[in-house]
């Protein structure tokens, strides 16, 4: 079973950068998929982005241009680097597999990273 860890986060002034890690040992063994996703405080959960098993990407329209997706296969760990951060990127930020794959479903949550971004 796919145990997920978040890292990286922060807090930083707007305009700043972090660099989130996502560690899955096996995900890339099994080709999942791995979102991202946040969470501000009194709010749902939004998605933010998405590393497909065919290492494409996509974003919500509300970070495309400012973050991106990257993976370390050897450290099975999906990036997300977030430049030009804004007070409305404040969030606690977590990772998840995507089902549909032999082994992706199911795994284990992590308790997330939390990005604070001051004015």
């Amino acid at each position: 079973q796919i145990q997920l860890v978040e890292s990286g986060g922060g807090s930083v002034q707007a305009g700043g950068s972090l660099r989130l890690s996502c560690t899955a040992p096996g995900f890339t063994a099994h080709s999942c998929s791995m979102n991202w996703y946040r969470q501000a405080a009194g709010k749902q959960l939004e998605w933010v982005a998405r590393f497909t098993n065919s290492h494409s990407s996509n974003y919500a329209p509300s970070v495309k241009g400012r973050f991106t997706l990257s993976l370390d296969r050897a450290k099975d760990t999906v990036y997300l680097q977030m430049n030009d951060l804004k007070p409305d990127d404040t969030a606690t930020y977590t990772c998840n597999t995507e089902p549909g794959r032999s082994g992706c479903a199911n795994a284990i949550r992590g308790q997330g990273t939390r990005v604070t971004v001051s004015t």
